[in-house]
């Protein structure tokens, strides 16, 4: 991998974390008593921009080793799919799993894109939040895996 592309998802993954670190009061309130409506909107920010930031990365590795993201009406469903599918310019980026973990996500940047935050509803929006962290850990493990860099930050 090129020493750019690991500087990117490097600098792209503590811009993930600074996100979490942001959040992490109105997250940790969430648990114990459901947010209000500023709140939610605060959070359907966070979910929103947590998966753009994940969706940066992949589109990366896209230009660096494809030429570029899929296009079409769906391509950002394209490009998650890419990422968990291995091709001859590189290996897989993340597993089939972690796709699967991820779809939840894409789902949501497409509603909070379309819809006021006033129809955010937190029951479909708990387990996202709640999830974010531990979702970013095994991005994390599986974009070193990717890169080569085997347990290193």
């Amino acid at each position: 991998m090129s020493p750019e592309l690991r500087d990117h998802v490097a600098v792209a993954l503590e811009e993930l974390r600074e996100l979490l670190a942001t959040y992490r009061d109105v997250i940790q309130r969430s648990r114990a008593t459901a947010p209000s409506a500023v709140e939610a909107a605060a959070l359907g920010a966070l979910l929103h921009s947590f998966y753009t930031g994940i969706e940066n990365i992949f589109k990366r590795i896209a230009v660096d080793h494809e030429g570029g993201p899929p296009a079409g009406d769906t391509w950002h469903r394209a490009l998650l799919d890419a990422a968990a599918t291995p091709v001859a310019s590189r290996p897989l980026v993340i597993s089939t799993a972690l796709r699967d973990r991820l779809l939840p996500y894409l789902s949501f940047r497409h509603v909070f894109r379309h819809a006021y935050t006033f129809q955010l509803r937190w029951p479909k929006m708990a387990m996202l939040v709640w999830e974010c962290e531990a979702t970013l850990e095994v991005l994390e493990t599986e974009l070193r895996a990717f890169l080569g860099l085997h347990g290193e930050p």
